[in-house]
């Protein structure tokens, strides 16, 4: 599991740089051709990484409500995020971790309601969650990557 957290928290640096390198009006632009943003994809990874864990082991989770709906699968950017919000999804990138590394540690995630992702993808148990969860955020990171070539 020690790598499995190295790599996340890895990805999770490369999101934060984001926010130092790029303005909010930046940050909310959707390209032509795309249909969310680079804000949407940090706030999705962040509720993704919520849902894939804590409710699929059905444990409380430590990000508001409010994120979780904004940011899930199915949802797009309906307006510009503020920067309250911004800062939020920033601290929420970080927050996170350690957290969510405890509960593991402290065997919080004892069930794990098994079920496939929309890509096809059988999730078994919790490790499985990491794991995807890994592969999920790596593959918004490429989205992000794409995303910034249209918004300088």
């Amino acid at each position: 599991m020690e790598s499995l957290f190295r790599a996340w928290k890895t990805s999770r640096m490369a999101y934060l740089k984001f926010f130092e390198n790029y303005s909010l009006e930046q940050l909310n632009r959707i390209p032509d051709g795309f249909s969310n943003n680079l804000i949407w994809n940090i706030g999705h990874i962040i509720a993704t990484q919520h849902k894939l864990i804590y409710i699929g082991s059905e444990v409380e989770g430590h990000i508001p409500e409010e994120v979780f709906l904004n940011y899930q699968s199915g949802t797009k950017p309906t307006a510009p995020v503020a920067q309250q919000e911004a800062d939020l999804l920033k601290r929420l990138l970080l927050e996170q971790i350690e957290p969510t590394i405890s509960d593991f540690n402290n065997k919080k995630f004892v069930t794990y309601r098994e079920r496939t992702t929309g890509t096809g993808f059988h999730l078994t148990s919790i490790y499985d969650a990491f794991e995807w969860n890994n592969f999920h955020e790596g593959l918004h990171l490429g989205y992000m990557m794409s995303i910034r070539k249209f918004i300088v």
